[in-house]
């Protein structure tokens, strides 16, 4: 499986140099790997911050609030198609802010809250949707924790 992670920083609170930008690409790759996903593909990923965030939350969600993460799958119809014939799976944006004060929420890191937000949205991309009631919510939340632990991510 080949996938390119296109990652686009647009915020300034939270530094997102090599180690991060590999975090996150390593995070998706593992997560597409684990779900048999076999065939060359591509995820967009924008960090942003709380108000970044918060416009597209209101404006494809119809909610005027931020919030940690939002996926945009882009095969729920027909598949998209990105550079060199690739599929095109869809978006992550991830608000910097949240990130931040998450982690200190939680009492762990940054790139655990970071590698958490991505492995959950990346399962969003792959159609896991824990608003489908317990059982999605339920199957979604064990596998991410999976996962997680796969990465030596425990809490």
């Amino acid at each position: 499986m080949q996938a390119v992670v296109d990652i686009l920083n647009r915020q300034r609170r939270m530094p997102f140099g090599r180690e991060r930008r590999a975090l996150v690409t390593g995070c998706i790759r593992h997560v597409l790997a684990a779900e048999g996903v076999a065939y060359p593909c591509e995820v967009s990923v924008l960090i942003t911050d709380d108000e970044g965030i918060r416009n597209l939350n209101r404006d494809y969600r119809g909610k005027d609030q931020p919030t940690d993460v939002l996926s945009f799958a882009l095969e729920e119809g027909q598949p998209g198609t990105a550079a060199g014939g690739r599929r095109a799976l869809g978006d992550i944006v991830l608000s910097a802010q949240r990130v931040i004060s998450q982690a200190a929420e939680y009492g762990h890191s940054i790139e655990r809250e970071l590698a958490f937000l991505t492995v959950h949205a990346t399962l969003h991309l792959l159609g896991y949707d824990h608003e489908a009631g317990y059982s999605g919510e339920a199957a979604m939340f064990a596998r991410q924790a999976e996962l997680l632990k796969n990465l030596g991510y425990e809490r």
